[in-house]
């Protein structure tokens, strides 16, 4: 059941996330105080990154229902999590701290990249990786 619930969460917010990103852009970096105005090249490049952010969160969705694929998409979580929170840290030691909100997501990122690693370590041994 704990691995369903935090899977589920997981997979939620990527999805929130990647949708927000791919299908309203302006408006959902403009939360954040980024403008990316009509620049169809900054356009392209944040609807590309939300589409893989919301197929990441499909995978986990499904992954939290089908046993199969749990193991599939706890280790894809883990590493799309953690990567993005510790790309953030890198980005404020070299850059400087950002606006609040994408400090929290940097907090977010991390709490549910230790929960899908939390997964893993639970599950290990428990279950084959799905055969794709």
């Amino acid at each position: 059941m704990i691995r369903r619930i935090l899977l589920s969460v997981a997979g939620l917010v990527a999805v929130a996330v990647g949708a927000a990103s791919l299908f309203a852009p302006v408006a959902f970096h403009r939360q954040y105080g980024i403008s990316i105005g009509a620049d169809a090249n900054l356009l392209s490049e944040t609807r590309a990154a939300g589409g893989a952010v919301l197929a990441v969160g499909v995978l986990l969705l499904v992954g939290a229902f089908v046993a199969r694929l749990a193991f599939a998409a706890a280790l894809s979580g883990a590493v799309f999590y953690l990567a993005y929170a510790l790309a953030r840290g890198l980005s404020v030691a070299l850059d400087g701290t950002p606006a609040g909100g994408l400090v929290l997501g940097g907090v977010v990122e991390l709490v549910l990249g230790l929960a899908c690693g939390y997964v893993l370590y639970r599950d290990a041994g428990r279950q084959r990786p799905a055969v794709l």
